[in-house]
């Protein structure tokens, strides 16, 4: 599904000492399964996120997505891409405060309102939020509330890909492990890129792409994956 060949990204291109966010990366990733992509702060797994979702564009190199090479996409084809597609767990929530926690799960729902609200409730229920906080609203819930609405909210269209940059930083163990089952769940049919630094929420993914520094360090792969 996604090819990646010499996908490099500098920032402070007009500074004398340039920062590479992604060195020359070339990686293969599968059509499906969970993919955890682990490295210590700043090594670059925001960044290959972003590129790969096309949010940011690289600076030399190219990644392919589905065989088309993202740099030739007009910038609509790419909205569409994200909207229908593309799925996103970002470290911040970005949940909307005066709407409910069923409300925020639905705002981008392209299915009718009540087949949403019906599919987002038992996406919530699985992930761990109680019916009782279905009609709170964020200031009335914990961050790790906010971010099992923003996991249930990025799965309501059934994306393709499933971006989740540390969807479990703001979870205690019990819950954290609640969530990554949903997601294994969900990658028995679609791929779902997790970005982290905790190995213990990935230990049973598929493929595991370790960064360093900006350059993939290693690759492993576990079972069949296609």
């Amino acid at each position: 599904m996604f090819t990646l060949q010499d996908a490099t990204m500098i920032y402070d291109m007009d500074k004398e000492e340039k920062v590479y966010a992604m060195k020359s990366m070339n990686l293969t990733l599968p059509d499906k399964g969970l993919v955890g992509v682990i490295g210590p702060s700043g090594s670059g797994k925001s960044t290959l996120m972003y590129t790969m979702s096309t949010l940011k564009k690289l600076t030399s190199g190219e990644i392919f997505y589905n065989g088309k090479a993202l740099s030739s996409v007009s910038d609509s084809e790419k909205q569409r891409l994200r909207r229908s597609e593309f799925g996103f767990v970002f470290q911040r929530h970005y949940l909307i405060n005066y709407m409910t926690a069923l409300e925020n799960a639905i705002v981008a729902a392209t299915i009718p309102v009540n087949e949403a609200k019906a599919k987002a409730e038992k996406l919530l229920l699985e992930i761990g939020l109680k019916k009782s906080e279905l009609n709170h609203k964020p200031n009335k819930l914990s961050g790790g509330q906010r971010q099992r609405i923003a996991i249930a909210r990025a799965m309501m269209n059934d994306p393709k890909v499933l971006f989740a940059d540390e969807p479990t930083a703001s979870l205690d163990h019990e819950n954290a492990y609640l969530v990554m089952d949903r997601l294994k769940e969900y990658a028995k049919d679609r791929l779902v890129i997790v970005i982290t630094h905790d190995t213990s929420i990935i230990q049973d993914a598929d493929m595991t792409v370790k960064i360093w520094d900006g350059a993939i360090s290693e690759v492993e792969t576990k079972g069949e994956i296609a």
